[in-house]
């Protein structure tokens, strides 16, 4: 396998390429030689990459920001999503593309099956609905929850901003999903490509939390490794006591049957946030 990575400076394209498999290979451009939403440079690229898939690790991810910025929300996730898979089609290659938990509204108490009915709740997660149905029939499709990594912006490093400058933090309880490690994430789109899956598949890492859980073993992990000198209060609060631009889901757990199935199971999140806090304590 070869992969051309769109995204390649991302969280989720720095893990791909630290996770090739033996036998493997990828090619990286940056975005300012990438734009995905160029359709004449994406075909040059793509044509001249020799990769047997193209995968898209990119998106438009500022979910309150996109309420307001809609036009180009959708011309990544959505616009440029189409312009990805009609060059895949047109060299032959596979097409792979990452979605979210916010295609779906909250509603179930129950882990959501790839084929459950979606109903996003913003303009962030019907983007990225719409930006599935442009990747095409033929297409893999994961989709993702809550994804952090050792480098780049995400609930991890905030928390641990947070937590080394403020001296409490309130955090929302009452939102359920499940964190998921960029590099654990990166492995199963390896392994999806490799065993040729198309469809729509889930992964997550395994377990479910809430936002305050999270923090609260963010806060835990960081002591032990020294990432933090001291301990702050963590409060648990209710949705509606943090308003925000865009409503999220309250429930977003994802059913990784069928994923898990081909890839083995996934590792639980808190052994993966062990794991990404041990990568960050050894650059410092």
């Amino acid at each position: 396998m070869k992969f051309l990575i769109a995204g390649a400076g991302g969280q989720l394209g720095r893990a791909l390429q630290a996770s090739v498999p033996a036998g493997a290979s990828v090619v990286a451009p940056p975005e300012s030689e990438f734009d995905i939403t160029d359709a004449a440079q994406v075909t040059a690229v793509v044509a001249a990459s020799g990769a047997t898939h193209l995968v898209n690790a990119a998106a438009y991810t500022a979910v309150d920001k996109a309420e307001t910025d809609l036009e180009t929300c959708r011309r990544i996730n959505v616009d440029a999503v189409g312009i990805l898979a009609a060059a895949a089609r047109t060299a032959g290659m596979g097409f792979v593309h990452v979605s979210t938990d916010f295609v779906f509204d909250g509603s179930a108490s129950t882990p959501y099956a790839p084929d459950a009915p979606t109903s996003p709740l913003g303009a962030y997660g019907r983007t990225k609905r719409d930006g599935e149905l442009a990747a095409g029939a033929q297409a893999l499709i994961v989709r993702a929850a809550w994804v952090y990594a050792a480098a780049g912006n995400n609930f991890v490093h905030t928390m641990l901003r947070l937590m080394a400058t403020r001296d409490a933090l309130s955090v929302v309880a009452d939102q359920i999903g499940t964190p998921t490690h960029a590099a654990g994430l990166a492995r199963c789109l390896w392994t999806l490509a490799a065993a040729g899956a198309t469809g729509t598949h889930h992964w997550t890492d395994a377990g479910a939390a809430s936002w305050y859980d999270f923090a609260v073993a963010i806060q835990e992990e960081a002591l032990a490794r020294g990432l933090l000198s001291r301990a702050v209060p963590v409060t648990p609060i209710r949705t509606i006591d943090y308003p925000t631009p865009a409503q999220r889901p309250a429930y977003s757990v994802l059913d990784k049957t069928s994923t898990w199935a081909i890839t083995g199971p996934a590792r639980h999140w808190r052994d993966e946030l062990r794991n990404c806090l041990d990568i960050l304590a050894s650059t410092r």
